[in-house]
């Protein structure tokens, strides 16, 4: 056990400080604690005791704005457009006014400053919030409130019923006899069965008056703060003695005091430093792989745009010498700069000329996207709980597309899978199993349970034969079975308002206990020993000879009693495999009985055999001085006890079996097999055991009895085995350790196309040492920098840790229990290190945290254990099935519309830019426009954009409801086949080779031609203007045929676009407006002169037809002969797919043969130790109310502050 281990290990601690335990802490001493310093870098000092305020937000009033700014320059066209904005200040090679390019870019960046400040601001309400509660702490010789932020090392602080732990504490005494302290931990762990630690002895006796409270003086030195939630190793020096602490001394931040009235402890780590926290993680900027790819391509375009730049450059040099020198009327001085100062002139001019290849409009619009698509999440209704009133909530606006391209879902269990309730569903008595087959209320009737005075009204079963048995007796077998589960158990009974109030060491076994006392038999008080019911009104008490307790070997616990006749029987629950072994020969009901079980394990619900036998007197005197010895032995104490516990527990007489359900969330199994479905790859991360992951594996159906179980030992095996044949650490190259893994003779694993891999903590630590990421946090540069040199250890661990990757990611389901948030956080980042994939992480506690910080996405689950998953997550929903829509639908349409914006807008920008390129050979480099400005300046808004805006927002290839009907459409983003390199170079071809026509088709057909009335054509202005035209109607008609979900709304915008140009050109290039400002409006009558030219019309006509029709051609040939694009349903037979929809349904009817014990589910040994030493039966007398009367008016002031 933890315990003894840490004893051990104590009991060689002397007063020095070692260099793992070096952190000391004087109790009542809190000055002591803050005034130590230790250093951090050079000669920079910080407190060595951190206090108890914690912060989880990024900015504040100094560094948001150097920090946001950083974080914006990241992007690669921030800074590109800031460098546009400086050279546009320089008056030699500015041809643009600097603030065309800075007011936009202000824009930009004060948008999404905006947003990152209000997300951040629920961080700091957050904060704000948990940092003021009130707790209550010694000053002098009393107690007073204060906010949890002003606690200190040292300080004694004193908690109530039901209030959280504020920090890290050693617990000193508690109201409960021996100084028991009940705890829940499932802001910690996801457990909501009650654990108990207890003060050590020496503080129960002489620390718990409030003189001996502020009298105390221990010194602790323990271990420096880490993130290990189990263990705690140290000392407490008092008096002149040592005394060994453990785990089970300690109260940890984040736990919730129950069923205890009053404790006291001493703070040892506050704040940051608390193991919580330690597993917290940090926030990070999260960046989409879309925004990531864009990045580069950003990169690709300015290279793009420098190489262009550079080559007209180039150009204008030459043709200025040899034909600009002998054309003086052009007045270009060639002999006033050198040609390499004129080149670099003509450089830098020709980048502002054309950096509209990268419009500024790109990220507003990018931005604008993400905030529609973000609001349409939060307005879905289908995504809205009507029963917690909870809309799904997008906490950020910049990952929505991601959710198109989940590889890996994380997911905690309890409160995300589970409501982490247990429900008596059924059981099989004697010969006779209750229970109706459609417990949904609609086929059966709910049975009538108001004749029990002790029914709580919550149990809902529906087979009233059994409560008829129960009251006519006519079956003593049925009485015997409740009165079993009524007295066969560790549960504490408390009376809170009038009822009876049961805590249990499982969930489980409380279930068991409430359903027996819903049916007539109600287990009413306890002391060491006896044990009092109910038997149908009637009050028995029972003797109390002997609780032979649960352990995880063991998978059964019996008690023997003695009634008030003498007669002494054994009663036995526990799981069938371990009680059929136990049963007596010819057992009745045996065969009945498995059969029961069978059928309980195809609806995957919990079971449980219940045996008993009557024990002879003169035996039991005799056993029972055997079992007293065994209790007191010094050598071998476990084995003697096991040996005489095995030797009561044969010949049995089987009662018959119960069958609880752990209510799943809702529509949780066609969730996970819909997204199994889309190719997504569900992993479990949780603190629960393993037996309760696996049968909620089952029950989910994440697992099947078609999968082969791998665990942990079986990894371990392979992966040695391999490293002694063909397997090299040194090679770090995915692919040879894969084909190395696959070429290897292990065909148990590898042979398996169905398996399952569970895995627990303790493989974790054991075998996958932490990565890179988390261990070097403390390792300077250098350090890094030679580790990274070195092939030996690190090489070898990272060696390890990518091979158990690749074969967990072989697996269609892994398991991993008994995991520490900061365990959870690291699975997440081995899958994102070693296979590059986008993960996903869902939670509802603060346990997950950590885990959705890591992951690519984090979505948070408004449940029962507080909102802290939610305020540290990007979206947040009422229920884990919504999850289904958000990727399935929302996901990928949010992934198809952002590719196909960024398509056309790069296509049109393209196509628009190098026509200036084309030019340049037509006006000797000169960087003068072939567009009027004001062409320039409305092409990337009134001309093409609401068009972008309309398909970036309302496309869609299919509807919801087909969209989960077929899940696999969604691999589409997974295999990210809508926008990659590939797409990019095609679609930098497309408007290259659509600026080839738009340039040399009116130019061959306006060169040496004349117009209506003898006019000559080959006129710049005219030139100009039907290149504008061109343009505009083929990339409108180009984002036309693009369009896969055709409304009013994108034809208008089209419609509205076009209607513009020719508005807007007609006004910019009017008599009237150019006598107004002849330098602004240079293009007088311009419009109207060239719209009159019926060549113009029949050149615009074949212009865009040459544009369109190939890249119309394309499509249809695409559509027709096996385009993998989300653009095309493939079509197919519909019986096939309404057939494997009703094939989907069947399955969750499971045939299986496998029972999954319910009672293998506590987490620890249960309380059979604490029940007959009498140490938490009796009620310690309460501290003094005095000590807290002083603070009263002070508390309601402090609450009144924070709520």
């Amino acid at each position: 056990m933890n315990s003894s281990k840490s004893s051990s290990s104590n009991n060689s601690e002397t007063h020095q400080k070692t260099d793992d335990h070096n952190w000391e802490v004087k109790a009542n001493n809190a000055s002591y604690h803050t005034r130590i310093k230790e250093r951090t870098f050079l000669c920079f000092n910080r407190r060595k005791y951190a206090d108890n305020k914690i912060k989880t937000s990024k900015y504040n009033i100094i560094t948001f704005l150097p920090r946001n700014l950083f974080e914006q320059f990241q992007r690669a066209a921030n800074f590109y457009f800031l460098l546009i904005c400086i050279l546009q200040t320089i008056p030699a090679i500015a041809t643009l006014p600097w603030y065309s390019t800075m007011i936009p870019l202000t824009f930009v960046l004060a948008v999404t400053g905006v947003k990152d400040i209000i997300d951040d601001i629920a961080r700091h309400k957050s904060d704000r919030e948990i940092n003021s509660r009130p707790c209550q702490v010694l000053v002098g010789k009393s107690f007073k409130f204060t906010k949890w932020k002003d606690l200190q090392v040292g300080d004694v602080v004193c908690l109530k019923k039901d209030e959280f732990v504020p920090a890290d504490l050693f617990l000193l005494s508690s109201s409960k006899p021996s100084s028991l302290c009940y705890v829940e931990t499932s802001e910690i762990d996801g457990e909501t069965n009650l654990k108990y630690r207890q003060a050590l002895s020496v503080t129960h006796t002489n620390v718990n008056t409030l003189d001996q409270l502020a009298k105390f003086d221990g010194r602790i030195i323990c271990q420096r703060p880490n993130n290990d939630l189990h263990s705690f190793t140290g000392t407490l020096y008092w008096q002149n003695q040592e005394y060994s602490l453990n785990n089970e001394k300690i109260l940890l931040r984040g736990c919730r005091i129950r069923n205890t009235e009053q404790c006291y402890g001493v703070v040892l780590f506050a704040g940051v430093d608390t193991k919580i926290m330690k597993n917290s993680g940090k926030c990070t900027m999260k960046k989409t792989h879309i925004e990531l790819l864009m990045n580069r391509v950003v990169l690709l375009v300015l290279l793009i745009l420098g190489t262009v730049s550079f080559c007209l450059a180039v150009g204008a040099v030459v043709w200025d010498m040899k034909v600009g020198k002998e054309k003086p009327y052009l007045g270009n001085d060639i002999t006033s700069f050198s040609p390499g100062y004129r080149g670099f002139l003509s450089f830098w001019g020709h980048i502002i000329i054309l950096n509209s290849i990268l419009p500024m409009s790109l990220y507003v619009t990018f931005e604008l996207l993400h905030v529609a698509q973000s609001f349409f999440i939060n307005w879905d209704i289908n995504m809205y709980c009507e029963e917690r009133d909870t809309p799904a909530n997008s906490r950020t606006t910049t990952l929505n597309e991601e959710l198109g391209q989940i590889n890996y879902i994380f997911s905690d269990k309890t409160g995300t899978l589970t409501q982490n309730i247990m429900a008596f569903k059924k059981c099989c008595i004697g010969s006779q199993i209750f229970g109706n087959q459609h417990d949904d209320g609609k086929t059966a009737k709910m049975v009538d349970l108001h004749w029990n005075t002790f029914a709580d009204g919550k149990l809902e079963f529906y087979d009233g034969s059994l409560v008829e048995q129960i009251r006519s007796g006519a079956n003593p077998t049925v009485h015997e079975f409740f009165k079993l589960l009524a007295l066969c158990h560790t549960v504490m009974v408390e009376q809170k308002h009038g009822q009876l109030v049961y805590q249990a060491a499982s969930p489980d076994e409380g279930a068991l206990v409430t359903a027996a006392r819903n049916f007539g038999f109600a287990f009413l008080s306890r002391t060491p020993d006896t044990i009092t019911i109910s038997e149908l009104g009637v009050p028995r008490t029972y003797s109390v000879q002997a609780i032979l307790d649960f352990t995880s070997s063991r998978k059964r616990m019996s008690v023997i009693l003695k009634d008030s006749e003498g007669k002494i029987k054994l009663y036995c629950k526990g799981a069938d495999v371990m009680i059929y072994k136990r049963l007596q020969l010819n057992c009745l009901y045996k065969e009945i009985t498995q059969t029961a079980l069978d059928h309980f394990a195809t609806e995957t619900l919990r079971t449980l055999c219940l045996a008993s036998k009557d024990v002879e007197e003169n035996y039991f005197r005799d056993w029972s001085q055997r079992y007293q010895e065994a209790s007191v032995a010094l050598q071998n104490r476990e084995e003697l006890l096991e040996a005489l516990y095995e030797e009561i527990e044969t010949d049995l007489v089987l009662i018959g079996a119960t069958a609880i359900e752990d209510k799943l969330q809702v529509r949780v199994p066609e969730t996970i097999q819909n997204l199994r479905a889309a190719n997504i790859k569900i992993w479990v991360l949780t603190g629960d055991k393993k037996e309760t992951a696996i049968n909620i594996g089952y029950s989910c159906k994440l697992l099947s009895d078609q999968m082969e179980i791998f665990e942990g030992n079986d990894i371990i095996e392979l992966l040695e085995k391999l490293q002694k044949s063909n397997y090299q650490v040194q090679d770090m190259i995915d692919a040879s350790i894969s084909k190395s893994l696959r070429s290897s003779k292990e065909g148990d694993f590898w042979m398996c196309d169905s398996k399952a891999l569970i895995i627990t903590g303790s493989f974790l630590d054991t075998f996958i040492k932490q990565s890179k990421q988390y261990k070097r946090k403390s390792q300077s540069w250098w350090q890094q920098r030679m580790a990274n040199t070195k092939v030996g250890v690190n090489g070898e661990a990272e060696a390890r840790e990518r091979c158990f990757v690749e074969l967990a990611c072989q697996c269609q389901a892994v398991i991993c229990c008994r995991v520490t948030p900061k365990q959870k956080a690291l699975v997440v980042h081995l899958v994102k290190k070693y296979q590059k994939a986008i993960t996903l992480a869902i939670g509802d506690g603060a346990n997950d945290v950590n885990m959705l910080k890591t992951a690519h996405i984090g979505v948070g689950i408004s449940g029962q254990e507080g909102m802290q998953a939610v305020l540290s997550s990007d979206y947040s929903l009422a229920q884990f099935c919504y999850l289904e829509r958000l990727l399935l639908v929302h996901g990928r349409w949010a992934y198809l519309r952002i590719c196909k914006f960024l398509r056309y807008f790069l296509y049109k920008t393209f196509a628009f830019s190098f026509l200036q390129v084309w030019f340049g050979f037509y006006n000797g480099f000169s960087g003068q426009s072939v567009f009027e400005r004001w062409c320039i300046s409305f092409y990337k808004v009134p001309y093409s954009w609401l068009p972008v805006l309309t398909i970036g927002i309302l496309d869609k290839d299919m509807s919801d409801q087909m969209s989960i009907r077929y899940p696999k459409y969604y691999r589409i983003g997974q295999q990210n086949e809508l926008f990659n390199y590939k797409i990019f170079l095609i679609t930098l071809l497309h408007g290259l080779l659509s600026s080839l026509a738009l340039f040399f088709v009116p130019y061959g057909a306006f060169l040496e031609n004349v117009g209506q009335g003898g006019t000559p054509l080959s006129d710049y202005q005219l030139f100009s203007v039907t290149l504008g035209t061109a343009v505009v109607v083929t990339v409108n008609i180009e984002v036309m045929l693009e369009m896969s979900y055709c409304t009013l709304l994108s034809v208008l915008s089209i419609g509205m676009s076009v209607g513009l140009y020719f508005c807007i050109t007609l006004i910019t290039q009017s008599a009237f407006i150019t006598q107004l400002n002849p330098s602004m409006f240079q293009f007088n009558g311009a419009a109207v002169n060239t719209f009159r030219q019926p060549l113009f019309w029949l050149t615009i006509l074949l212009t865009v037809a040459i544009n369109i029709i190939p890249s119309l051609t394309i499509r249809l040939m695409l559509r027709v002969f096996g385009s993998k694009d989300a653009e095309r349903l493939i079509y197919q037979d519909p019986n096939e797919d309404e057939q494997k929809e009703n094939d989907k349904t069947t399955q969750f009817r499971r045939q299986s043969t496998r029972r999954r014990s319910a009672y293998a589910f506590s987490q620890n040994k249960g309380y059979a130790d604490l029940i007959t030493s009498g140490t938490s039966l009796q009620t310690k007398k309460l501290a003094s109310q005095e000590i807290c009367a002083p603070a009263v008016s002070y508390r309601e002031e402090l609450m009144e502050e924070v709520f």
